[in-house]
Order: C-alpha cells, then sequence, then structure tokens
C-alpha cells in the first residue's frame, strides 16, 4: 500500500477509522480501556519501527506495558529502563518481563562494522560493541553477515537477561510472586518469535492443541486463529 506524501496527515485519518472500527467491533472496548490499565507482560525491546510488540504478540492496547530503545541494550545504570521496571513490577504487578532482539538490528551492525556512528549513539551502543569484543572469535567465523548480525543480538539479548536477573526490583518479585523474565528474538522476515529459553524458566516449550473446550476460534476465508488460556495458534484451511 502507497502511503501519501503527508504521513502524518493520513496517520490521523487512519487512527479515526481505527477507532471508529474498534468502537463499533466493541462498543465497551474504550470505555472499559479509560478505566486503567493491568497488563500482564512488560516488553522491553527495540525501537525499530518493525517491531511493534502488541502487534506481532496479537494482543490489544492494555495488554503490555512497554520500554523500547535503541538496540534493545538493558544497562543497569539507565534511570530510565529501571523506572519503567520498577513501575511495572511493584506497581503493575507484570507477570512477565520479555526483553525482545530482532533481526535486521541497526545497533547489531553498527557495533559489528566497528566503526563510528556519530554524536550520543556511539556511547550508547558501547556494551553492545563490548559484547562484539567478548565473543570476537564466534562472530567472526560466520560467514554470512546477517547471521553474524543474529547472532550477536542473540548475545545481547542474553546480557540483557543477567542484567534483568541481578536487577532487586525483579529479583524480589521472582521470589514473592513468580515472577517470570524471558529472552527472545523476532524474525522480521517471517513474523515469528523464538524463545530463546533463557530467564527464569529455560524448559519452556509451547503446545497448541486444537479441540480444548475453552479455545476461542476465530474463522477466516484461508485460516483460523484459536486462542486459550495458555496461548494462541493458527490454522491454516
Amino acid at each position: 500500500m502507497d502511503v501519501p506524501e503527508d504521513s502524518f496527515a493520513y496517520a490521523l485519518s487512519s487512527n479515526q477509522a481505527w477507532a471508529g472500527y474498534k468502537a463499533h467491533q466493541n462498543p465497551d472496548f474504550f470505555p472499559r480501556l479509560a478505566t486503567g490499565q493491568s497488563p500482564e507482560i512488560l516488553w522491553l525491546g527495540c525501537s525499530d519501527s518493525r517491531c511493534p510488540e502488541t502487534t506481532i504478540l496479537g494482543l490489544q492496547p492494555g495488554d503490555v506495558f512497554v520500554h523500547r530503545n535503541i538496540a534493545n541494550i538493558i544497562s543497569a545504570t539507565d534511570i530510565n529502563t529501571s523506572a519503567v521496571i520498577e513501575y511495572a513490577v511493584d506497581q503493575l504487578k507484570v507477570k512477565h518481563v520479555v526483553l525482545c532482539g530482532h533481526s535486521g538490528c541497526g545497533g547489531a551492525a553498527a557495533a559489528l562494522a566497528d566503526q563510528r556512528v556519530g554524536g550520543v549513539l556511539d556511547v550508547w551502543l558501547t556494551p553492545l560493541k563490548a559484547i562484539r569484543n567478548a565473543n570476537k572469535d564466534e562472530l567472526m567465523a560466520i560467514r554470512d553477515e546477517k547471521e553474524r548480525a543474529i547472532r550477536i543480538a542473540q548475545l545481547n539479548v542474553e546480557a540483557g537477561v543477567k542484567v534483568l536477573m541481578a536487577n532487586m526490583t525483579i529479583t524480589d518479585a521472582i521470589h514473592k510472586r513468580g515472577l517470570q523474565v524471558h529472552g527472545i528474538l523476532f524474525d522480521i522476515g517471517s513474523g515469528r518469535i523464538q524463545d530463546l529459553g533463557i530467564g527464569t524458566d529455560t524448559k519452556r516449550s509451547h503446545k497448541h492443541v486444537l479441540g480444548d473446550s475453552d479455545a476461542e476460534v476465530v474463522r477466516g476465508n484461508h485460516g483460523m486463529l484459536v486462542f486459550r488460556s495458555n496461548g494462541a495458534s493458527m490454522h491454516v484451511q
């Protein structure tokens, strides 16, 4: 779809259409949303425009509390990230903290290139460059540049999860109420999320079986979405 030259005006018009559609689909949606939020997921991700968390998770406004930055870097000294974590964990009582990296990350490519980007970005990407230096032999052994970028993105998530697991707000919530921490990677080329198996539970398995009595089925012309309390899955007809 071609976007008009005035993309902001188009975005405002699109918002009106979206709000009208949502209100028609469910008249209680926005009034209920306005009463407050109780998200179960804190999403820590990259600012990349191709990684909109609510969309790729198939969820709705109000379902995910969000913090995003360049290259989804988790720094123990970043007060912005720390404030988000504290509010989400202590006040909103989220059940899951999710750190998401992704393929095709510009920050990962910049770190691998070992060249100055300019301005504050060079400072911000320092932790990612440190990951590159610490894993230089492994990374340089990967001949394909895209695969190398994916690998450093994975290593970045692993490093970030270690920082999260050392955060006192998070560790207290893990011990007191079973908060879960997850590290994942989003593949832009397929739209799929890979659970990296790091965090609080390294033995997670996701199985989706048709025929559950508590399943909600949404049917389309070419497939159907099946929603359950433990997840969702798509089945092509």
